[in-house]
């Protein structure tokens, strides 16, 4: 692993330890988000928008992780489609980003909190 990156060991033992990125819980994040109906897009700062306009896929923009002691709080940013309920939507990227990021690092999630960033016109029911 690069040594510039943030990462946190997920085990050790005597064969060795495993470490993972931040950034790869934000990708899991992400692509958990997108999977939900209602979600048009990740939502992302300036610099995000422009390299993905320019085809280079980010598939982390939009998702802040924070991990200490073994414990993951995500803040996510999404676009969401018109004619979807936020709250709905919402509770249903959270309870989906819970699950994946459970499932996939076994760390546990204290928290995923969604920001609604904008509305898509242009993709609805």
């Amino acid at each position: 692993m690069a040594e510039d990156r943030k990462g946190f060991k997920i085990k050790e033992d005597k064969l060795g330890e495993v470490k993972i990125a931040d950034e790869v819980v934000a990708i899991i994040a992400g692509l958990a988000s997108t999977e939900v109906e209602g979600v048009s897009s990740m939502a992302g700062n300036i610099t995000n928008e422009l390299v993905s306009k320019l085809g280079m896929k980010n598939l982390s923009k939009g998702i802040r992780v924070d991990v200490k002691d073994g414990v993951v709080r995500v803040d996510v940013a999404l676009n969401i489609a018109y004619g979807f309920a936020v709250l709905d939507v919402s509770t249903k990227v959270q309870e989906k980003v819970k699950t994946a990021i459970e499932n996939m690092t076994g760390l546990e999630v204290s928290g995923v909190n969604v920001r609604i960033a904008s509305v898509d016109m242009g993709k609805s029911k």
